[in-house]
């Protein structure tokens, strides 16, 4: 099978302290892959060193066999790798429908500026953005709230929302760093539905998630964190019964009820 991302003794430090150390693993494309980890193993740090939000202490990362280590996050976007955030990142003084068209910017023979502001070159153009735009709101079930101020949005549709944006950059890879935070059941049920969906269109999904129900139901594999070290890489069914897996998260427990 393809591989569409392939990190390679990625290591972090922030001063003395090693937030990642030597880990290397591959992300298949077409499939759902999982990272997970007790609090603090480095989960969010290697999304962040993988899409150029932090330049990692050593190793090196692939995008479909071409190294993007130390690329600028824009340009590592416009290559296909596109995320989500822990918080919502949303802009809340824009419409729904606007708040997609920034993604659709990426992907248009327009500008940002043109796409939200209607400047420059409109006319097809504007109405096949505007199309796709719709489009994706309907995919996330947002479409009939299209004008109204994102701030208005509840918290789950306000993730909905993100995810719908991210969509609109035409991911080939997409990481979502806790898509089902802060969600209720209802809501992260629609959101493995979402993803599963994606992952139907043949696009790869790269997850950081808390939430182990959702992570075991729908993952083909699973990478495991600890301490800032891959201790697991394996099925869903596999990892759980790893001994150093089980460890990490019953010691992580026990120093948060200590």
């Amino acid at each position: 099978m393809t591989v569409a991302l392939e990190v390679s003794g990625l290591s972090v430090r922030f001063g003395g302290v090693a937030a990642l150390s030597d880990v290397s693993f591959a992300v298949r494309a077409g499939t759902v892959t999982s990272l997970i980890g007790p609090n603090g193993a480095g989960k969010t740090t290697a999304f962040n060193a993988i899409t150029g939000f932090q330049r990692p202490t050593a190793g090196r990362v692939r995008h479909e066999g071409v190294a993007i280590t130390g690329w600028r996050p824009h340009r590592i976007a416009e290559r296909g790798l596109v995320r989500t955030f822990q918080k919502t990142s949303v802009f809340p003084g824009l419409t729904v429908m606007d708040n997609v068209l920034t993604g659709l910017h990426l992907t248009g023979g327009v500008g940002l500026g043109s796409a939200l502001f209607r400047r420059g070159r409109v006319g097809d153009e504007e109405r096949r953005l505007g199309e796709l735009a719709r489009r994706g709101l309907e995919f996330v079930g947002l479409a009939g709230r299209s004008g109204e101020r994102a701030s208005a949005l509840a918290y789950g549709d306000q993730r909905l929302l993100e995810l719908a944006v991210a969509l609109a950059a035409g991911p080939r890879l997409l990481l979502l760093d806790e898509p089902a935070s802060g969600m209720t059941t209802s809501e992260k049920e629609t959101v493995a539905g979402l993803i599963s969906r994606i992952r139907a269109r043949g696009l790869t999904v790269f997850l950081v998630e808390h939430d182990m129900r959702l992570v075991m139901g729908m993952s083909d594999r699973v990478l495991v964190l600890n301490e800032g070290r891959l201790i697991a890489d394996g099925s869903a069914e596999d990892v759980q019964r790893h001994p150093d897996v089980i460890q990490a998260y019953l010691g992580a427990r026990a120093r948060a009820e200590a």
